[in-house]
C-alpha cells in the first residue's frame, strides 16, 4: 500500500490552539484534526504547510517546531502526518474545506474526536 505524505500544523492563536472539523464530504467526516494536506511532486515539506494552510483557512503562518512524523495505516490508504507547531501571522480565519474549528486551550484539546493519525500528535504537543 502506498504511503501518503501530508503536513499539518498545530497552530497557535496566542495561548489558543487551532482544531479544524473534517466535512461530512472528506473521508473521516466529522473528525478533528490539524489543518494541513498533501505533499505534491517537488515541494518541501515547509512549502507544503504554507501552501495548504492559505488554501484551507486564508492566513499565514510561522513555523516554530517540527514534530515527530507519524505513519497511520486507515482502512484503504497509508499517510505519513508530518507535523509542525506554527503560530498564526496574519490573515483572515476562513474555512474552505472543513465545516468548523475551534480556538481551544492547550486542556481543551483532548476532548475533541480526533482522526487516529493526529491523535499521536497531539499527545506530543501536549507533552512539551
Amino acid at each position: 500500500m502506498k504511503t501518503i505524505s501530508v503536513t499539518c500544523a498545530i497552530i497557535k492563536f496566542d495561548d489558543k490552539t487551532l482544531a479544524v472539523q473534517r466535512s461530512k464530504a472528506m473521508k473521516l467526516p466529522l473528525k478533528w484534526e490539524f489543518a494541513g494536506g498533501k505533499i505534491e511532486a517537488g515541494e518541501t515539506e515547509t512549502d507544503c504547510i504554507h501552501r495548504e494552510i492559505f488554501e484551507e483557512l486564508n492566513i499565514q503562518i510561522e513555523l516554530l517546531q517540527r514534530l515527530t512524523p507519524v505513519i497511520h495505516e486507515y482502512p484503504g490508504f497509508k499517510i505519513k502526518l508530518i507535523p509542525f507547531i506554527a503560530k498564526f501571522v496574519s490573515g483572515e480565519l476562513q474555512l474552505k474545506e472543513h465545516t468548523d474549528f475551534i480556538l481551544a486551550d492547550k486542556e481543551e484539546l483532548p476532548n475533541l474526536d480526533w482522526a487516529e493519525a493526529d491523535l499521536p500528535i497531539l499527545k506530543e504537543y501536549l507533552s512539551l
